[in-house]
């Protein structure tokens, strides 16, 4: 009975623990309070801004992939972002895809639509080792990973300020007033200007900061709208449903009383 009791104490313990674990980490991640954002994409019938998605594409292509892949996307993906398939296929050219020659030795050849975007980093090690031991995330599924979704990764480009009063930053970080413990390893990728706009938009960080947020959000999820749009005609065919199904059974019933 002594060996059950202690079991007994043992394992409430550990579910004791566990459950204040996540209570724990909840309670430091609410912590920090990402602005509310108004996006397209938002709600059952919110779409992407293709014109916005396009722009992030470039703020990505011309900043962000210097460090970070989007490995679990297709060039052909750009074209739900209104790219045509010459653009896409221009795109993909512009890059050498490692593969195998028909002599079996490992050579290049340009991409094309069906390939993945390349990694700007052989491997983990490299990318490390060029960005002072720490490794940029991939991108590909970043808004749909984080809780904060869009919110927190606009909030996250757009938080970089200096530091406050008696807040001493390590060596190789930077203050950032949205990020969890407000030290991050990566520099502020964005300043006014980094980008020109083929459509003529100012490219103020707050701009790029949206308009490569909604990009990111559309690689993370690119089949939304064809999910909302079908979940609109479901729940539309089950009203109908309900109520074919109450007339009927107003019908069927109706000479029994």
């Amino acid at each position: 009975m002594k060996i059950l009791r202690n079991a007994a104490a043992a394992l409430l313990a550990l579910v004791v623990s566990h459950g204040a674990v996540p209570s724990t980490a909840a309670a430091a991640g609410s912590e920090i309070k990402f602005p509310p954002q108004i996006w397209s994409f938002s709600g059952p019938f919110g779409t992407y801004d293709r014109a916005a998605a396009q722009r992030g594409f470039q703020v990505y292509a011309e900043v962000c992939a210097a460090c970070h892949a989007m490995k679990h996307s297709s060039f052909r993906n750009l074209a739900g972002i209104g790219l045509s398939e010459k653009e896409i296929e221009a795109l993909a050219a512009a890059v050498m895809i490692p593969t195998i020659g028909d002599d079996g030795q490992p050579t290049e050849r340009p991409g094309i639509p069906a390939d993945r975007f390349r990694s700007p980093f052989p491997n983990e090690r490299a990318a490390r080792a060029a960005n002072n031991g720490a490794y940029p995330p991939d991108l590909s599924v970043m808004i749909k990973a984080r809780p904060g979704g869009a919110d927190q990764m606009y909030a996250l480009l757009v938080g970089y300020t200096d530091p406050p009063a008696g807040v001493t930053v390590g060596e190789g970080m930077y203050y950032n007033k949205y990020f969890a413990g407000h030290q991050i390893a990566m520099a502020s990728p964005l300043s006014d200007g980094r980008v020109t706009y083929a459509d003529g938009t100012r490219a103020s960080v707050e701009q790029m900061s949206r308009d490569v947020t909604t990009f990111l959000a559309y690689i993370a999820e690119p089949e939304m709208e064809q999910r909302k749009r079908m979940g609109v005609k479901v729940v539309l065919f089950l009203i109908f449903l309900t109520g074919l199904t109450y007339a009927t059974k107003r019908k069927v019933w109706a000479d029994v009383h």
